[in-house]
C-alpha cells in the first residue's frame, strides 16, 4: 500500500543519490559475472537493505520507508537502467514484506518481517504451478486440514527468488475442483521439514531473478501461518497485479530509455563517410521512432501510476494492462535498434544491451503475459468505446 504523501521531496532526491551510487557499486560492476555464472546475487540483494530498499512503500512504524508507489517506481527504474533482473528480484522480496505488513498478523510480523527488511532472508510469492500459469485459478498444489494444522502438497514452478527465498506465500487448493474459491494462502518457512528446494532453471539470461520451484512434501502448516483464508486467497493474489504490472512497464522503460542514451552517444562519436552517424537520417530515424515510443510507452505508464495512487483497482486494470502490453511488445524492437545503431559493437557485453534483451523477454510473461493483457483490453472494448 502506497503512503499518499510519501518520503519529502528533498529526502527523496537524495536517496535516488544513494540508490545510484549504490547501484554503480555494488551492481554494475557484477552484472556480466552472474550471467556468465548463472549467480543470483542474494547477498547483493540483502545489501539493499542499508538504504532501506527491501522495505520502500512499508511504514515507517514498522520499520519501512514509506514512499509512494511512483516513488518506488523511480527507484526500480534507476535499478533496471542496469540490471532489470536484479531490480525485479528486489521488488518481488519487498513485496512478500509488504504483504505482511499489511495483513499478517501480529505474530507473523514478529516471525518474519525484520527478517525480511534487513535482507537475513527473501521473500517469494508462489502462484505458478508446472500445470497452472495464467489460469491461477487451476492449480492443484493442496492443503488437507488435520486438526489445528494442515497438510500442503503440491509442486511450484516459475518462482522469482526460488533459489533462495526462505518466506514465501504460497498458494494452495483447500476444496479440489472448488477453483477460486477454494484458493487460500500460506507463509511457508523454506528451512523447514517437508520443504524441498529444486535446482535453479537453466534460462537463456537474467540469472539475477533466481527463477525455480520448490515442492511440499507433506509440508506441516499450522493455523498461525495461514495468510489468506480459503474464498479470499485468489482475490488476495490479484490485490496488487495492476501494481505488478504497472512496475514491469516502467522497468521496459527505463531499459530502453538506458540503452538510447547509450545507442545516442555511440553515434555522436563513431564517424562513417566523414561525420558522426547520428547524422545520417536511415540511423537517426530508426533512434527517433525508439524515442517516439518511448514517450507513449511512459505516458500510459504514468496514467497507470496516477489511477493507481488514486486508490481505485478496478479502474486500474485497464490502465495497467495497456501499459504492460505496450511496453513489453515495443521494449525487444527498441532495444534490437538501440544495438543494430551501434553496430557490432553493440554486442559487446559491456553495454548491457544483451543483458537488457533477454530481461526484455521475460517481461512478456511475468505478472500476467502478454496474451492476458491482449485479453483484458480486447473484453473491455464495448464498454469503453460504445
Amino acid at each position: 500500500m502506497s503512503h499518499p504523501n510519501g518520503l519529502p521531496e528533498n529526502k527523496f532526491t537524495d536517496l535516488l543519490m544513494q540508490v545510484i551510487e549504490f547501484r554503480d557499486q555494488q551492481i554494475t560492476p557484477h552484472v556480466v559475472e552472474w550471467e556468465k555464472t548463472r549467480t543470483f546475487p542474494a547477498n547483493a540483494i540483502a545489501a539493499a537493505s542499508e538504504l532501506g530498499l527491501l522495505g520502500m512503500e512499508i511504514s515507517p512504524e514498522l520499520g519501512g520507508l514509506g514512499m509512494t508507489f511512483a516513488q518506488k517506481l523511480k527507484v526500480l527504474d534507476v535499478l533496471s537502467e542496469v540490471s532489470m533482473p536484479y531490480a525485479f528480484s528486489l521488488v518481488n522480496s519487498h513485496n512478500v514484506a509488504a504483504r505482511l505488513a499489511r495483513h499478517g498478523t501480529e505474530d507473523q510480523k514478529d516471525r518474519f518481517l525484520e527478517d525480511l527488511l534487513n535482507g537475513k532472508k527473501l521473500g517469494s510469492s508462489a502462484l505458478t504451478e508446472p500445470g497452472a500459469g495464467s489460469d491461477f485459478s487451476s492449480i492443484t498444489t493442496q492443503a488437507t486440514p488435520e486438526k489445528d494444522n494442515w497438510r500442503l502438497n503440491g509442486e511450484k514452478a516459475w518462482i522469482t527468488n526460488a533459489a533462495s527465498s526462505t518466506v514465501i506465500v504460497a498458494y494452495v487448493q483447500t476444496e479440489p475442483g472448488a477453483r477460486a474459491r477454494g484458493i487460500a494462502s500460506f507463509l511457508i518457512d523454506g528451512t523447514k521439514a517437508g520443504f524441498e528446494r529444486l535446482a535453479p532453471y537453466d534460462l537463456i539470461g537474467s540469472h539475477a531473478i533466481g527463477t525455480g520451484g520448490f515442492r511440499l512434501n507433506n509440508y506441516l502448516a499450522s493455523n498461525a501461518d495461514l495468510l489468506a483464508p480459503a474464498g479470499e486467497g485468489f482475490s488476495a493474489a490479484l490485490a496488487t497485479i495492476n501494481e505488478a504490472r504497472t512496475y514491469v512497464a516502467s522497468m521496459c522503460c527505463a531499459m530502453v530509455e538506458a540503452s538510447l542514451r547509450t545507442a545516442i552517444d555511440y553515434a555522436s562519436e563513431r564517424e562513417s563517410f566523414g561525420r558522426p552517424t547520428i547524422e545520417h537520417q536511415g540511423l537517426s530515424w530508426q533512434l527517433a521512432r525508439v524515442a517516439n515510443q518511448l514517450e507513449a510507452a511512459r505516458a500510459l505508464t504514468t496514467n497507470a501510476i496516477t489511477v493507481i495512487q488514486g486508490g481505485d483497482n478496478e479502474a486500474a486494470i485497464l490502465p495497467a494492462a495497456h501499459a504492460k502490453k505496450f511496453a513489453t511488445e515495443f521494449v525487444e524492437p527498441a532495444l534490437i535498434a538501440c544495438t543494430q545503431a551501434m553496430g557490432a559493437n553493440g554486442l559487446k557485453e559491456e553495454f548491457l544491451l544483451g543483458h537488457r534483451l533477454t530481461a526484455a523477454r521475460v517481461t512478456n510473461y511475468v505478472d500476467g503475459s502478454t496474451e492476458i493483457m491482449t485479453d483484458r483490453i480486447a473484453k473491455s472494448l464495448r464498454s469503453t468505446y460504445t
